[in-house]
């Protein structure tokens, strides 16, 4: 079984989805049991709408045509509407049409409705969460439940050698785009009651990150609010071991990487009750209404008053943690998904 894998979206600046198409391919080369074919244009910058299209809709399906494979894997969340290929589809989720409405009007047509219509077509649909699952089938009434699969991720065994400690008792870690459904904000309305900490925002910024630094300023903790943007890896890893605790107040989420990332470093992790992160935290007082400013500002203390004893609650779990998102699971339930997918 020969696979065409789309790992456009791991060019560049990759984030969530850059960083499932790498370790997924790896995996997938590591157990052997089809062969894969990468796909991708160092041309392109899939961060621009125009180059995502020209990607998605002509480049991807004539280089899968023109690879030999026999399945295309479109491994970003979209796919082309023509394939000569057959295509496996992964929907990390459908946040596009439930909560990007201050998104502009062309994305959300092209990733929300074109994407949904797309979607369709593919002969097997891969998610990652039960959540997204549900949220997949409630959009896509017409989708034969037995065509959607869900694998879980996997976390990078980087994350997983991160040496243990307290951290600095001080660091509150928040990764992921700033963007307003991923909710900095209540953290950073959380803040003024938490004295000698700080929030460490990492990841690619939107015109939403002047509404949190306007925030931060209007409550007098604009110094203690650090917008790293993107960072590379060695610097992710490092603060994933030096901070205190690990913030996800999203109030949407496919999956939520970076609390699966947590528990394997052996980092405390508070994250917002709702979509997806429920199926990842494992203790209930670790998870919060997304807008309870209150409720984290009294959470986030706790663990700030006591950095070590929360370290050593997190580290207590943490084999459970790195034998549960394993890469090689989700490679090995993929290769699956390919096999129904060629019958």
């Amino acid at each position: 079984m020969r696979v065409a894998f789309d790992a456009q979206l791991a060019v560049g600046t990759a984030t969530g989805i850059g960083e499932y198409a790498n370790e997924l391919l790896q995996a997938l080369r590591a157990d052997d049991q089809c062969e894969t074919i990468p796909l991708r244009s160092e041309r392109l910058d899939p961060w621009r709408f125009d180059r995502r299209v020209l990607w998605d809709q002509f480049a991807l399906p004539w280089k899968a045509a023109n690879s030999g494979a026999t399945l295309l894997h479109a491994a970003s969340g979209t796919m082309p509407l023509l394939s000569k290929l057959p295509v496996v589809l992964t929907l990390h989720d459908v946040a596009w049409l439930r909560v990007q409405q201050h998104t502009a009007p062309y994305a959300r047509l092209y990733f929300g409705d074109f994407m949904r219509r797309c979607a369709m077509r593919a002969r097997a649909i891969i998610t990652i969460s039960q959540f997204s699952a549900r949220e997949i089938l409630q959009l896509h009434p017409d989708l034969d439940p037995a065509r959607l699969h869900v694998t879980q991720l996997g976390v990078a065994a980087d994350f997983s050698s991160i040496e243990s400690g307290v951290g600095d008792g001080r660091s509150i870690l928040v990764l992921g785009t700033v963007e307003r459904r991923k909710n900095l904000e209540v953290v950073i309305r959380a803040l003024p009651g938490l004295p000698d900490a700080r929030v460490i925002s990492v990841g690619p910024s939107t015109p939403y990150r002047a509404y949190c630094e306007q925030l931060a300023q209007q409550l007098g903790v604009r110094e203690r609010v650090l917008f790293r943007g993107y960072l590379p890896r060695s610097e992710v890893l490092a603060l994933y071991a030096q901070s205190a605790v690990l913030a996800m107040p999203s109030r949407y989420e496919g999956f939520g990487l970076p609390v699966a990332q947590a528990r394997c470093a052996g980092l405390p992790v508070i994250a917002a009750r709702g979509s997806s992160l429920d199926e990842l935290v494992e203790d209930p007082s670790q998870s919060l209404a997304p807008d309870d400013a209150d409720a984290w500002r009294e959470a986030l203390a706790r663990v700030l008053a006591d950095p070590q004893r929360a370290r050593a609650r997190a580290e207590a779990s943490r084999s459970t943690a790195i034998a549960r998102f394993s890469w090689m699971h989700c490679a090995r339930a993929t290769v699956e998904v390919y096999r129904i997918a060629s019958t």
